[in-house]
């Protein structure tokens, strides 16, 4: 089945390549690729070849939730796909509720809905990386995919307690950057999602308790930024190597990444033996992880030394945050979660204001007032720890040593996305494009670290939330500017090699990324270029007048 996925992403590239005329970038080719990789991306439970798990050996399990009947079609799957159908051994109420180390063996959630999953070894639906995706299938007139999508994440909402990282049973400990409330208000928007006003309103009165469920994990203890008010990214899974990594490759090279750097964060290393007697392994499940339950965290060791549990924690939130991986959070993202980040609470905020919305479409007034509280509340906290009036920018608070980030970071955008700055805050973040600005579009930030989210990398995402915040505050120059570049960056690698990626170099506006630190592949497909792509284009030839009505729903 990996062998089939993969031929299929190939024949496409080839088959594309083939079309490309003397390395010429043309958006018909690009919107061409697009087209078809919709449907080369599209998984469901009823197709072998989704089954499969790269990133995992052994034949494919795929879990039912407890209270889901196993229908005739599903059973079906284990002669015709070679699947073990299994059901969870009880009901999942909130994330984290079932640990995926009580299960026998790791595998696929079940999903009712066909899904777009991002490419390359990626063979299930993701959390943050679907919004993007959505907003595409919308651009591109495909409703019905699109609207399965959410009502998806509805579902893992309702059987396996949030909106997760993506439909594994790894992955039941985490989210990912919340924009469950962006995909509904996105769906609702879209006329063709419906048949009509009242099917729309039903939807919603369905989908709005499940995101108010959903948004409710992220306040949560474990979720909470000390006293600050805000959020922070946390997996429940505890202080142990992540189960979806095949080996501890990863973590030795960050062991031998820290003990060449011993000025920086000798915190994360605890020294420790190679073969630890009874004794120590007793004393490492503690200060490291446990060896003698995990093969992965027994093999990470390096001259002497292993990773400690802040740091697993460390690496377990920044695999929450989407940003995997970056050292702006610290080397490898140890101390992701130490953080209140700037990204996650413009996404809270927003999110807040969209169950505003929804409640008050729905007649509950009361919960409508609610929202725009714990909004405004969001606003205060933001002003207050982020907000870096002698920078003129939004900083990540690391509320452990109570100091702001001394890095710049793409994601001082987000809180014009969402709505959350006021008009000089926005002109301020506005003055600092040229920190993040290059041929190609925006980068991560101004720091090269070798790992894939910092400079000089760009990413679809991070730029079409850049763009859409200038945009609404009224920089449509600067908006359209970058839209540009990006675009032509994509349409430059396509006619390159027949390909669009996951990330780009945003120096030199093409696919020539070379990842020293890290995860160093640069994926085929890719889901969330083709959305934002799509979106780029439709706001390079709206007028300006629709745009400023969509920046008065957000802007406060």
């Amino acid at each position: 089945m990996k062998a089939l996925f993969r031929c299929a992403l190939t024949a496409l590239s080839l088959a594309l390549l083939a079309t490309v005329h003397a390395a010429t970038p043309d958006p018909q080719q690009t919107r061409s690729y697009i087209d078809h990789a919709w449907t080369t991306l599209t998984r469901s439970m009823d197709d072998c070849a989704s089954l499969a798990d790269p990133k995992v050996s052994g034949e494919p399990v795929l879990y039912l939730p407890a209270d889901l009947p196993v229908s005739p079609a599903i059973a079906a799957l284990e002669q015709r796909c070679h699947v073990d159908v299994r059901t969870l051994p009880r009901p999942i109420d909130r994330l984290a509720a079932l640990s995926p180390t009580q299960l026998p063996s790791q595998g696929l959630l079940y999903l009712p809905h066909p899904y777009v999953v991002p490419g390359g070894f990626f063979n299930e639906m993701y959390g943050w990386d679907s919004y993007f995706i959505v907003l595409g299938l919308l651009a591109d007139h495909r409703p019905a995919l699109a609207r399965g999508m959410v009502d998806n994440f509805l579902f893992e909402v309702a059987h396996y307690g949030a909106v997760l990282n993506a439909n594994r049973t790894y992955y039941l400990t985490r989210s990912q950057p919340p924009f469950l409330g962006e995909m509904i208000r996105a769906v609702l928007d879209d006329p063709a999602a419906f048949r009509d006003r009242a099917e729309a309103q039903a939807w919603l009165r369905h989908a709005y308790p499940l995101a108010v469920r959903d948004h409710d994990i992220w306040l949560r203890k474990e979720h909470r930024a000390g006293g600050t008010g805000l959020a922070r990214y946390f997996d429940l899974g505890g202080a142990r190597p992540v189960q979806e990594i095949p080996d501890s490759s990863y973590l030795v090279t960050a062991i031998d990444w820290l003990l060449a750097h011993p000025a920086v964060h000798h915190d994360y290393l605890v020294k420790a033996s190679q073969h630890p007697d009874a004794a120590e392994a007793a004393h490492l499940k503690t200060v490291s992880c446990d060896v003698r339950a995990s093969t992965v965290c027994a093999a990470a060791w390096s001259r002497g030394y292993r990773l400690s549990a802040d740091f697993y924690l460390g690496d377990r939130a920044m695999r929450e945050s989407g940003f995997d991986t970056t050292f702006h959070f610290g080397p490898f993202g140890g101390s992701t979660h130490h953080y209140a980040p700037v990204g996650l609470n413009s996404l809270l905020y927003r999110y807040e204001r969209d169950l505003h919305d929804f409640a008050k479409r729905l007649g509950r007034p009361g919960d409508a007032q609610r929202w725009a509280n714990a909004a405004d509340a969001r606003r205060r906290a933001i002003d207050t720890y982020l907000w870096r009036a002698d920078l003129g920018m939004y900083r990540d608070y690391d509320f452990v040593r109570k100091t702001s980030s001394d890095e710049a970071y793409l994601t001082t955008f987000y809180p014009l996305w969402a709505g959350a700055a006021s008009a000089s805050q926005a002109s301020a973040v506005r003055a600092k494009l040229p920190l993040f600005e290059h041929k190609g579009g925006l980068a991560m930030s101004d720091h090269v670290s070798g790992a894939q989210w910092d400079a000089p990398f760009g990413w679809a995402p991070t730029n079409w939330l850049a763009v859409a915040g200038l945009d609404a505050y009224g920089f449509h120059d600067d908006a359209r500017r970058i839209a540009r570049a990006f675009t032509a960056t994509v349409d430059r690698s396509l006619a390159m090699d027949g390909t669009i990626r996951e990330k780009y170099n945003m120096v030199s506006g093409d696919a020539d990324v070379k990842i020293s630190v890290g995860y160093k592949d640069n994926v085929i497909g890719f889901g969330w270029t083709n959305g934002v792509y799509l979106k780029l284009q439709q706001l390079l030839h709206a007028a300006p007048a629709s745009r400023e009505a969509r920046a008065g729903e957000t802007v406060h």
